[in-house]
């Protein structure tokens, strides 16, 4: 039985339509958890199909249950022992491991392509090629991605003389090593060749981009390793590769952009490699004078004070209330606001913490009504008519350097306009800049109090000032 088969290819259109649903689904976190489990259904299918259309013996199948057991095991013992903090991180590793196994299949398609069932012509040698660099790339950036994200590489930038030139030189020798590969001219060395460079590519590429902009790159990455896939699936003529590839392709390409968009950073320069991209953040902070370096600091019972005597409480969760898992602490702030006939509500921007939805998924986790959580572009409106907002280690997303100041690195990123509410009550532990190394021009504004420390800490002090009121 081979993959085009009709009843295997149905099978596979039916685990595709069972991925297009999961991520319709997983865009609203009310349907969530239901999209991850008709992503199981999907994968089992096209798992099961794979195992079912293939002549296996009992070696190869003894082989394949050890892979998936191992597999399995490992995947469970990290989901269930990973801080939702460390999930950047996780999934950049985890796209280093689908790069490698797109390469590696590459690999043997080419050495054994009697084993897959494949022939190899002209066409399949540029699929198999493109599988392999965009694999090869997402494999060695994934790294350099998990070590800025981990801090075990250094965040900022880093470039050396004739870094650009130096790309555009093995960009060029990797274009010369695919075009002989194609022609089937010594097509093992010239393999071996373009991969080598694509790998090297992926770290000169990733290396240059600073830490406030990983993010970023972690989504893109995503989209390359469905690219990466999807070329894997042309040539080993399996749909089921083709369809999730090209899914996960476009939505990291679209996600990406969204992403690029709310950091007010050049998709094209992303794609790059940080080419034209970030840039020094000294003047954004000599605008701001030793004259006005005044904050006003104060209390969890000032705090509870403020919230209690308002009609309305906007709550900006960040990453500091990630770290400190202070999200259940906020809910029972909230519902004893609420029992005071106080309106409360959530602002989410759309890179609040490390990724998109990383605080939808904290705030679910409290149990937090979905009703009550707002994107950017529904609540930014109603900042000015808020008595209170209350912001919990949110940096970048709420400084007004981004509205205000056009040398400011981040000038023109959307921001949550928390500045104009009546008062802003800031728990953060330090004066330390946001992930984009800018100061936050809020602390120093008159309708700003700060509270230093930490998010849970403060928040447990502030419901116990609550309570005594």
């Amino acid at each position: 039985m081979t993959s085009f088969d009709p009843l295997v290819t149905l099978a596979y259109l039916c685990s595709g339509v069972c991925f297009i649903l999961s991520l319709r689904s997983l865009a609203s976190p009310v349907s969530a958890r239901k999209g991850n489990f008709i992503g199981i259904i999907g994968m089992t299918i096209a798992i099961l199909t794979t195992l079912i259309a293939s002549p296996l013996d009992t070696a190869r199948l003894f082989a394949i249950a050890l892979a998936l057991a191992l597999g399995g095991t490992v995947g469970a013992v990290i989901a269930l022992r990973i801080a939702i903090t460390a999930l950047p991180q996780l999934v950049a590793a985890f796209h280093s491991l689908v790069g490698l196994a797109a390469t590696l299949v590459a690999f043997v398609a080419l050495k054994s392509p009697q084993s897959l069932n494949i022939t190899l012509n002209p066409g399949s040698l540029l699929e198999m090629a493109a599988g392999a660099i965009i694999g090869a790339f997402t494999f060695s950036g994934s790294i350099i991605a998990f070590g800025k994200l981990q801090g075990l590489i250094p965040s900022k930038p880093f470039l050396f003389p004739l870094h650009y030139t130096l790309c555009a030189i093995l960009t060029a020798l990797m274009i010369a090593s695919l075009i002989l590969f194609s022609i089937n001219v010594n097509p093992t060395l010239f393999f071996l060749s373009f991969t080598i460079i694509a790998t090297l590519l992926g770290i000169l590429l990733i290396v240059p981009i600073g830490g406030a902009d990983m993010p970023v790159v972690v989504s893109m990455l995503n989209s390359y390793s469905g690219w990466a896939a999807c070329g894997i699936g042309f040539t080993i003529a399996n749909p089921a590769l083709i369809i999730t590839g090209s899914l996960v392709g476009a939505s990291g390409a679209i996600l990406s952009y969204i992403m690029c968009k709310a950091m007010n950073r050049s998709f094209i320069s992303v794609i790059l490699g940080g080419f034209g991209g970030e840039t020094s953040t000294a003047s954004a902070s000599q605008n701001i004078n030793d004259s006005q370096k005044t904050i006003r600091q104060g209390s969890a019972d000032d705090a509870a004070f403020l919230l209690n005597n308002a009609s309305e409480v906007i709550i900006v969760p960040g990453y500091g209330m990630a770290v400190a898992q202070a999200q259940h602490a906020l809910r029972a702030i909230s519902d004893l606001l609420k029992s005071r006939n106080i309106r409360v509500r959530y602002a989410i921007h759309p890179v609040a913490g490390r990724m998109p939805g990383h605080m939808n998924v904290l705030l679910a986790e409290a149990d937090i009504p979905y009703e009550d959580v707002l994107e950017l572009d529904e609540i930014n409106r109603d900042f000015p008519s808020t008595d209170v907002t209350l912001v919990i280690g949110a940096n970048d997303i709420t400084n007004p350097a981004a509205n205000d100041d056009p040398s400011s690195p981040i000038y023109g990123m959307p921001i949550l306009n928390v500045e104009k509410s009546s008062q802003v009550v800031f728990i953060k532990r330090s004066m330390s800049s946001g992930y984009a190394g800018v100061d936050n021009t809020l602390f120093f504004r008159d309708n700003t109090m700060m509270l230093f420390g930490d998010a849970k800490d403060a928040c447990d002090n502030i419901m116990r000032g609550l309570e005594a009121l």
